[in-house]
């Protein structure tokens, strides 16, 4: 059975309606996507996903560490937890989630034009990312990278990194945020 995915207008707000995720994505109707940032605790190294080779958007590039749309009737919460242990096997509780916010991005390639409000959380942890279990039409690779590499590559036009510039600024923005107050507390 085909995902289905609540529509919502260009405000965000709940239609009464619902449609399968390629209609949502062929017509160009807003939904609801998460986004779970997986960030050591010492705010030294993030966590990314390098997307399955058959993805139709962004094949083969590095993208967040979770990732994916909230089903009909679902929380965003929900999705999350949902999505990490779909994509990669990591099952946590709720509360491990930090919810930092939301944003809307659209992207557009032939065939697909993707409107979605997306709400971000981070989970702080320490993973052996070894062990964790892929999906493989989803997942091709999960690794750790330093902060100081991944904002390189941001500021190098997302090299290797999907260009969802909306979505890692937010990402960027939390962690300088969280690493000076973290500085502040230590003053």
């Amino acid at each position: 059975m085909e995902e289905m995915l609540d529509v919502l207008n260009q405000f965000g707000e709940f239609t009464d309606q619902t449609a399968t995720r390629k209609a949502c994505h062929q017509e160009g109707l807003w939904h609801r996507g998460v986004v779970v940032n997986i960030v050591k605790p010492d705010k030294s190294q993030i966590l990314l996903q390098k997307r399955s080779q058959t993805k139709k958007l962004w094949p083969g590039l590095w993208d967040m560490a979770i990732g994916g749309h909230v089903a009909a009737g679902e929380f965003s919460y929900q999705a999350a937890l949902r999505e990490a242990e779909e994509e990669i096997g990591l099952k946590f509780y709720p509360e491990n989630l930090l919810f930092i916010g939301s944003t809307i991005s659209e992207n557009q390639v032939p065939g697909i034009i993707n409107r979605h409000f997306n709400d971000f959380f981070v989970l702080y942890a320490e993973l052996d990312a070894s062990k964790l279990t892929l999906q493989p039409e989803e997942v091709e690779a999960i690794s750790w990278i330093d902060l100081e590499d991944f904002q390189s590559r941001v500021t190098n036009n997302f090299e290797g990194l999907t260009d969802k510039a909306s979505c890692w600024d937010y990402l960027l923005k939390f962690l300088r945020n969280a690493n000076s107050q973290q500085q502040s507390s230590r003053s």
